[in-house]
């Protein structure tokens, strides 16, 4: 190597292990710890000295992240491509509408854009996957062979299905004569409506799996809508007491203890299921499709573990998921592969520039588009605060939301927040009991939440329960 070649080395890197500290100088910001931790990891191999850096990077553009990165560009502290967004995906999807697309409301197509279209032009997008963490250097590699230095780091790429969790099931759904669906994925979403209309008798079978899924509510909507259409089809009738003489039967097979997680409206469900002759099958954790008959993993009573079988002659399967290997194997990851976070800030344990909200967090409440409306104001808030040189100050008190139709024109609109807790919306303003399903509620579900959604989540104006911001 020349000397002038050695010289520019030494140049460079030091020009890119004093950029955090000069540019937060520049801006009038303190040098607090995490800029400080930025600094010494830019500094680290020679590979990195070409490294693109960045303000705050966020993996992830689905709910999360791009409401993320724009409330954080809405703060106006964030000059252009200083804040990135990494994301694969040529497409963002409103994935609440599938379970509308199952009942046959509305066109999938319909509820997806370009994922280019969404990004605001002053974020930096980088159209990759994110291979390896390296959270001790403030740094993440892309798949290309990329690195990416930041000073402050947020994880936000949800999670992911797992289709072979039930063996049997990636053949049942690619098969178009298969009456096995589900809701849960774009490509098969609207299977799960031609199902529903062509069934014209026999045992119909829903079911939801143990562990996390998002939207915990979602396997059972799919059901009532299609119980309801059924109904007005003539070919279901409510009655508590169903006979094996009629045209439909229907099980609800879950391998929870009970409907729902918060006691109020599992209660409310399970009423709406004994008025209406649903079967309930509880702590049947589905494990694979033989045929017509679906096998499950049953935890009876006492403790103890047997296997069943359940013909069928539709099946709704709501697979397994977790977490993507990218963070479960990483340094950032819980023993349970979700990020590590405080449940009140939104901040890592043990990394203090690194932050996560939405289906990767390990946020101890239920995983839906609407707790991202209150744990994105935190985590922005909260991450201003640290970049000031300050310490978190606003909390995130679990609060969650669940639309659940159960029927078409009707929903039981579920809020709650940490412990199970009521958090009604409605109630507080107008004294209105959200554990009864109503008409006003379907159409917030089916009309309000999309428009909002595209027109105010996504951009960093619509906080949920807390309205609008600038």
């Amino acid at each position: 190597m020349s000397q002038l070649q050695s010289f520019y080395h030494l140049y460079m890197f030091r020009m890119i292990s004093s950029r955090p500290m000069l540019a937060a100088r520049a801006a009038g910001r303190s040098v607090g710890p995490s800029t400080v931790r930025n600094a010494s990891s830019a500094t680290s191999p020679l590979a990195n000295l070409a490294a693109h850096s960045h303000r705050v990077v966020v993996v992830g553009a689905g709910a999360a992240g791009l409401s993320i990165g724009h409330q954080l560009l809405r703060s106006r502290k964030f000059s252009q491509d200083e804040i990135a967004i990494v994301d694969p995906a040529a497409w963002h999807h409103y994935q609440p509408g599938w379970t509308l697309v199952g009942g046959g409301i509305k066109a999938k197509e319909k509820l997806r854009r370009p994922m280019r279209d969404l990004v605001d032009s002053r974020l930096k997008l980088y159209q990759h996957k994110v291979d390896l963490f390296n959270p001790d250097h403030s740094s993440v590699t892309l798949d290309d062979g990329r690195t990416i230095a930041y000073e402050h780091l947020v994880v936000a790429p949800g999670i992911e299905l797992d289709y072979s969790s039930v063996k049997g099931l990636p053949q049942a759904l690619a098969d178009p004569h298969s009456p096995v669906s589900s809701i849960y994925g774009y490509e098969f979403c609207d299977k799960a409506f031609e199902t529903i209309k062509k069934l014209k008798r026999g045992t119909a079978v829903f079911t939801q799996p143990t562990g996390i899924v998002k939207c915990a509510g979602a396997p059972q909507k799919i059901m009532w809508l299609a119980l309801d259409y059924w109904r007005r089809a003539g070919r279901y009738t409510y009655s508590p007491n169903k006979q094996e003489g009629d045209s439909i039967q229907i099980k609800f097979a879950t391998g929870l203890p009970g409907l729902f997680g918060v006691p109020k409206y599992s209660a409310a469900l399970d009423v709406l299921r004994r008025q209406r002759g649903v079967e309930g099958y509880f702590q049947h954790d589905l494990v694979a499709i033989e045929g017509n008959q679906a096998v499950f993993d049953v935890t009876l009573a006492d403790g103890q573990k047997t296997t069943t079988k359940l013909h069928f002659d539709l099946l709704h399967v709501v697979p397994k998921m977790g977490p993507y290997d990218f963070i479960r194997k990483s340094p950032i990851a819980d023993t349970a592969g979700y990020v590590e976070v405080d449940a009140a800030t939104t901040r890592h344990k043990r990394y203090p520039n690194i932050w996560s909200a939405g289906d990767a967090s390990n946020l101890p409440t239920s995983k839906t588009i609407a707790a991202i409306t209150s744990q994105a104001p935190v985590l922005v808030r909260n991450m201003l605060r640290c970049i000031d040189g300050k310490q978190p100050d606003a909390v995130y008190d679990g609060y969650t939301s669940c639309p659940l139709v159960t029927e078409y024109g009707k929903v039981l609109l579920a809020e709650f927040k940490y412990g199970g807790q009521p958090s009604e919306t409605f109630n507080r303003w107008f004294g209105i009991d959200q554990g009864v399903p109503r008409r006003a509620f379907y159409h917030l579900k089916k009309d309000f939440f999309p428009w909002v959604y595209y027109s105010g989540m996504l951009k960093g104006t619509w906080r949920g329960p807390k309205g609008w911001s600038r």
